[in-house]
């Protein structure tokens, strides 16, 4: 789908934990047209900066015509963003990036942090994923409950053991792989955590993609603040990814 500008309401705010967002505004076309790990540029209510803050879609209702977004306040923008008042207005372009492969039979997701953000969207397109997630604590995995009704299977880890499996993602998913049926995996978290499931999957032949993150200024290949180097050369997160095979990405994976 071409990308869009709308001029899109605001619907909702829900706040699972201090410092989250999960905002629903209402952009119909774009929520026709968005592909898990797309992402949008939104604009931030007077007072939080000029640029647009680069967004992942988590959820939509392509029937409602609303799509959601998850995220962390870590700075003016998102915070003034998380203020805006119901039936206030932002300006979303989108969708735009390039997003996972989704025609894999059984996947198993594998997030940390807001990088669970895109896989609920593909979990909830799919509806035949399994789901690891990590956090530092069982107050960071409020997304457990969200996730349930889309997924097969869920496995929690914390860092501290306050809930699920002592440690983190990558300390059970060598296990997971050898007792599950999964033919892909999709990753997006902390940098070094995508790297290491990489190579675990490279381990057990499987094929990963990765969701980089990166600042971006336009979100349209223009600006190369997002550039990353890549087996095949700079490649561009807004525009090439943010969704790219991790064989491309890393090293010590073939």
């Amino acid at each position: 789908m071409p990308k869009v500008i709308e001029e899109a309401r605001v619907l909702s705010h829900a706040y699972p934990i201090s410092g989250v967002d999960i905002l629903t505004i209402e952009a119909p076309m774009i929520a026709r047209g968005a592909l898990p790990g797309q992402f949008v540029q939104i604009t931030v209510p007077a007072g939080g900066g000029f640029l647009r803050r680069p967004l992942g879609i988590a959820e939509v209702s392509r029937d409602k015509g609303w799509i959601r977004l998850i995220y962390r306040q870590v700075g003016r923008g998102t915070a003034s963003l998380a203020a805006a008042n119901t039936r206030e207005t932002v300006s979303v372009l989108g969708p735009l990036g390039h997003g996972f492969n989704t025609s894999f039979r059984h996947p198993l997701l594998v997030g940390g942090g807001m990088g669970l953000t895109p896989l609920l969207f593909f979990a909830a397109e799919h509806r035949r994923t399994s789901i690891l997630m990590g956090g530092r604590t069982k107050e960071e995995l409020f997304w457990e409950k969200i996730y349930q009704p889309y997924v097969r299977a869920c496995f929690v880890t914390t860092d501290d053991g306050s809930y699920g499996n002592t440690g983190v993602v990558t300390t059970l998913l060598p296990e997971l792989l050898q007792r599950g049926d999964y033919d892909s995996i999709a990753v997006c978290g902390p940098s070094v955590m995508m790297e290491r499931v990489a190579a675990i999957a490279a381990q057990h032949d499987i094929p990963c993609e990765v969701s980089l993150e990166r600042r971006m200024a336009c979100g349209l290949g223009a600006c190369l603040s997002c550039a990353v180097n890549t087996k095949s050369g700079r490649r561009k997160v807004c525009k090439d990814g943010p969704v790219f095979s991790a064989a491309e990405v890393y090293d010590n994976v073939s």
